[in-house]
């Protein structure tokens, strides 16, 4: 079912939120950063734009997510356990031995994962091959890809953007979760990616950029893509690592480390806070 409601949208946002920290929390590991980053996105992709549905979710002409930096997979499976795809109960178990929810997520374990991903750059390529077969099978599913903005320093990346280009994959959105943070630390100071709307536009891309945590301009946006042809769609999502726990926020430290008890149990608060305010 389709949630037009934003406020609704707010509240399984931060409920999303409230599972990533206890995932991996509970695990003592993970990335909280980049997951909490792209929460806000997956929401609206997967309660407001994607045609799925959590009953049938092997229809061959459902839409796909494919969640390039794979390492956010606690915010995939928190939005996935929302969503009804499996229990809640199992974030719990999240990269526990034995557990179907590891540090990656795994296309052949976990129920409404299109698309295994770990190896940072790969994502795209798998995506863009969606797109080409949705087009030869006239399937008219739309794909979606996640990349981080430490990933796109990947050359697989701008291959993939170029054979998106050439074939025209106006069914391909991929969103760039622009925290402008990496586990070394900031963008620009590492990898020196700049300018990054005249790249995206001179490889033949539709640019639409965007704050990723304004969910009516991310569902504008989205709209936006579907109404572009001739052209694939990148949207450029402005984020906050670590967004919606204050001491994690900007914080490349938070890029790949669990909170303590004391640190959880603040998260936990803060969020809990937030969905009373508002």
């Amino acid at each position: 079912m389709k949630i037009t409601n934003v406020e609704a949208l707010k509240k399984i946002a931060i409920d999303v939120r409230k599972d990533i920290i206890e995932a991996v929390y509970s695990a003592k590991s993970g990335h909280p950063g980049g997951a909490l980053s792209c929460a806000d996105i997956l929401t609206v992709l997967y309660f407001n734009q994607m045609n799925i549905d959590e009953n049938k979710p092997n229809d061959p002409n459902r839409d796909r997510l494919v969640l390039s930096k794979g390492h956010s997979a606690p915010a995939l499976y928190s939005v996935l356990a929302e969503k009804g795809y499996f229990d809640k109960e199992l974030l719990k178990t999240f990269r526990k031995i034995g557990s179907d929810l590891q540090g990656h997520p795994d296309m052949k374990k976990v129920l409404g994962v299109d698309m295994t991903t770990g190896s940072l750059g790969q994502g795209l390529s798998a995506a863009v091959g969606m797109a080409i077969a949705s087009k030869i099978d006239s399937a008219g599913c739309r794909v979606y890809c996640i990349v981080g903005d430490g990933e796109i320093e990947e050359g697989q990346i701008w291959e993939a953007l170029t054979a998106a280009s050439k074939n025209k994959l106006d069914n391909l959105c991929v969103i760039l979760d622009n925290n402008n943070l990496q586990i070394d630390g900031e963008i620009e100071k590492v990898g020196g990616m700049n300018n990054l709307t005249e790249k995206f536009i001179s490889f033949g891309f539709n640019v639409i950029t965007v704050d990723g945590h304004n969910l009516d301009n991310l569902i504008d946006a989205f709209t936006s893509a579907k109404q572009t042809k001739g052209k694939p769609t990148i949207i450029i999502a402005k984020t906050v690592k670590g967004k919606g726990v204050s001491f994690m926020e900007n914080q490349a430290g938070w890029h790949g480390k669990a909170p303590n008890e004391e640190e959880y149990n603040r998260a936990i608060e803060e969020l809990n806070s937030f969905i009373v305010k508002n």
